[in-house]
């Protein structure tokens, strides 16, 4: 019998060894609740969904039956909590924080615009306006009885307001001034004599940016010399548009200059409103 080197016997052991180890790693069944590395990639119209033991689902990612792209998350007896997305409309992805309250009809507490890119919808916000001295003026010049400034938070403003005049009648005006714009006049009506004049005022935010600052002013003036006028304010508030018309226009943007050198911006100057002559607290 020829003689076999001992070292190939070793060879063949060694090889045998790691068939055995291969084979059993190929069998192995890899751990499928970690990712260590790389990226899950959803698309084509599929969602990832979690979901308890009794199918409820309480978060899901992906697209909709509808067409758009969203995020969902849901409490565990399935009431909404937050939803990006899947709307009415398929492409606004509007954010909605959701309440708890399953028996109100309109549960959302926070969300933004449907139909303004730029501003929040929910939760409504007031509109400061104060009453001045002249909230009741015997004056045939324009008189403010009501003046208020702000940052423009919601796409349209809204405002409630009722005037008084006596003999002759009078006039009302109202006008807004964005920060670094000219005064626009948002409504402008006569007043009969002998009867209050009620006046709903809903303007968009047409131009202006979202947290730029406007100032308000509700301007009155009798038609007669020697007669009186006054301008009641119900309410004023800043709320979300009501159809795609009340949408605002867009404000020109012209982009920033590059600067000169590299040095640190310079902060701007802060804002510092000027009321009319005449403002006082309402309980005055």
């Amino acid at each position: 019998m020829a003689a076999i080197p001992l070292d190939l016997l070793d060879r063949v052991r060694e090889l045998e060894r790691r068939v055995r180890e291969l084979t059993g790693r190929a069998n192995m069944r890899p751990a499928l609740d970690e990712i260590l590395h790389g990226d899950i990639v959803i698309g084509e119209g599929g969602q990832l969904i979690a979901q308890t033991p009794q199918g409820v689902v309480t978060f899901k990612i992906g697209q909709t039956p509808q067409g758009d792209w969203g995020v969902f998350l849901r409490r565990a007896d399935g009431s909404r909590a937050l939803t990006v997305g899947d709307d009415i409309l398929e492409d606004d992805q509007m954010l909605r924080l959701w309440s708890r309250d399953l028996g109100a009809p309109d549960k959302v507490l926070v969300m933004d615009d449907a139909w303004s890119d730029r501003f929040l919808g929910r939760p409504l916000l007031p509109l400061q306006l104060h009453p001045t001295e002249r909230q009741n003026t015997s004056s045939t010049s324009w008189e403010p009885a009501w003046w208020g400034t702000g940052p423009a938070t919601h796409a349209v403003a809204h405002m409630s307001l009722s005037t008084y005049a006596n003999a002759g009648g009078g006039r009302v005006k109202v006008t807004m001034q964005p920060d670094g714009m000219d005064p626009v006049t948002v409504a402008e009506y006569d007043c009969p004599a002998g009867v209050w004049t009620d006046r709903e005022i809903q303007q968009p935010m047409h131009g202006v940016e979202y947290l730029q600052w406007v100032d308000w002013t509700i301007e009155h003036r009798n038609n007669q010399s020697g007669r009186d006028i006054e301008t009641r304010l119900f309410y004023a508030i800043n709320r979300h548009t009501f159809s795609p018309e009340e949408a605002p226009r867009l404000p020109v943007r012209t982009p920033p200059a590059a600067p000169l050198s590299a040095g640190p911006a310079r902060p701007s100057a802060a804002r510092t409103p000027v009321p009319p002559p005449g403002l006082h607290t309402i309980d005055d």
